[in-house]
């Protein structure tokens, strides 16, 4: 009965032992993995401020040609607006004087 229980526990070291080792060389990977993948990353970042600059242009540029459509379209308005006013002003006399 005790070389049974004896077995049984060199059997338990050998497999603790086995486990051990499996999960050491799994971390290893794991590690050398993240450090990938942080490389990756910090290639990925790089490549984005690159194109900061790029975005930031365009969008100067959309805002300046917003700022010029915006002032295309007051001139039309104040235009059409002095137009409808001096219609609305010759009326006015026209029916001042037949009244």
């Amino acid at each position: 009965m005790e070389e049974l229980f004896l077995f049984f526990r060199i059997i338990l070291y050998i497999l603790g032992i086995v486990s051990l080792s499996a999960l050491i060389v799994l971390i290893l990977k794991l590690i050398s993995t993240v450090d990938k993948t942080n490389e990756i990353l910090d290639d990925v970042d790089s490549k984005i401020k690159t194109l900061d600059g790029l975005f930031s242009a365009i969008n100067a540029t959309k805002l300046a040609i917003s700022t010029l459509g915006d002032k295309i379209v007051e001139k039309a308005f104040n235009l059409v607006g002095k137009i409808g006013k001096n219609n609305k002003k010759k009326k006015k006399e026209e029916d001042d004087l037949y009244e």
